[in-house]
């Protein structure tokens, strides 16, 4: 079956997500709608890079999407003042959603109450399904399906290694700044927020009631000038977040980030035969450890995005209300392989 999908948003996941959309046997492009400075009235495939015209251009106007009533809209947008506005507005229409925008509806249980209750309002109007994605399996699907390999279950640790040195992601986690000074992106709160939902959906899966979510970070500094980065400013960031059972950390996912390969060498290391990947260890009976090299890595919003696409039949074919990938079919690379 063909399915009709709508592009919401053009930043980095957006781009990617078209790039997806538009490669895919069994999507067609609906339209694209657009926040972004510059990019109203630019040709699909430009945005993604893709080459050749697709003969379809963003506007700034959802109404030409929402009338062409798509099975699925792809929600990426990041700049939106009121993502539940825009995700009420394409369900109350009977069009799906599968989106990255609000981390708390990774675990929609332990969301805000009535933010949920809004969400669930308008599945019910338009008869849709609302699926909110985290930006990898391996940090809900694949945990779990190994714990079902164990007798006992210890405790589980997902963590994700990056090695960048480019602006972007330098500015983002604080690199070059001094080394008594909090990054924003560990401030108090932040991380749970983003985490925490990831952390509360693997819980429930496993029927542990946590006492708490916890979150503690550490900071290492440059041995010498990197480029921009002096000696002595922050050039490698660690931090978790953990769900707490009895004063325990049962279940934490982190993200070991270094600008050079060989900062912090007191912390993990990635796999073997790279500077960046994932890590999945569950200590129990018997114990496992899974090491992945992905995209993840080197291009999260390619990562994001491609898992998004691949979500879009079963988010199409989904009962109505909200959903983790825990209550959805596998997302699989159907028809991909060629």
């Amino acid at each position: 079956m063909s399915y009709l999908v709508g592009q919401w948003g053009t930043g980095p996941v957006g781009r990617s997500s078209l790039g997806a959309l538009l490669g895919h046997p069994d999507l067609e492009l609906a339209g694209v709608v657009t926040a972004a400075p510059g990019h109203a009235g630019a040709d699909a495939a430009e945005l993604a890079g893709s080459g050749r015209p697709a003969g379809i251009r963003a506007t700034e106007d959802p109404a030409p999407l929402l009338a062409r009533r798509p099975h699925v809209v792809c929600h990426t947008a990041s700049l939106a003042r009121d993502a539940a506005g825009e995700l009420c507005r394409i369900l109350e229409t009977g069009t799906g959603v599968v989106s990255d925008v609000l981390p708390s509806l990774v675990h929609p249980p332990s969301a805000d109450r009535a933010l949920v209750r809004r969400l669930r309002s308008a599945c019910a109007t338009g008869g849709a399904a609302c699926l909110t994605l985290g930006p990898s399996p391996v940090n809900d699907v694949l945990p779990l399906l190994l714990s079902g390999g164990c007798l006992r279950v210890h405790g589980i640790r997902i963590t994700r290694f990056t090695c960048r040195d480019d602006p972007e992601a330098g500015a983002r986690l604080g690199f070059g700044g001094p080394i008594g000074h909090r990054p924003r992106i560990v401030r108090p709160g932040g991380p749970g927020r983003a985490w925490g939902p990831v952390v509360r959906l693997l819980a429930e899966h496993l029927a542990v009631p946590l006492d708490e979510v916890s979150e503690t970070y550490e900071l290492c500094p440059a041995p010498e000038d990197i480029g921009r980065v002096a000696k002595g400013t922050l050039a490698g960031l660690r931090f978790q977040v953990s769900g707490v059972l009895r004063g325990r950390p049962v279940i934490t996912v982190g993200h070991v980030a270094r600008m050079r390969a060989d900062i912090a060498p007191h912390w993990p290391a990635p796999p073997p035969g790279g500077t960046g990947g994932h890590r999945v260890e569950i200590d129990g009976e018997p114990p496992w450890r899974m090491d992945l090299a992905g995209p993840a890595a080197a291009d999260p919003a390619a990562s994001i995005a491609l898992r998004m696409v691949s979500a879009v039949p079963a988010v199409a074919e989904a009962p109505p209300g909200l959903h983790t990938p825990l209550t959805l079919p596998p997302f699989t690379g159907r028809r991909r392989l060629r």
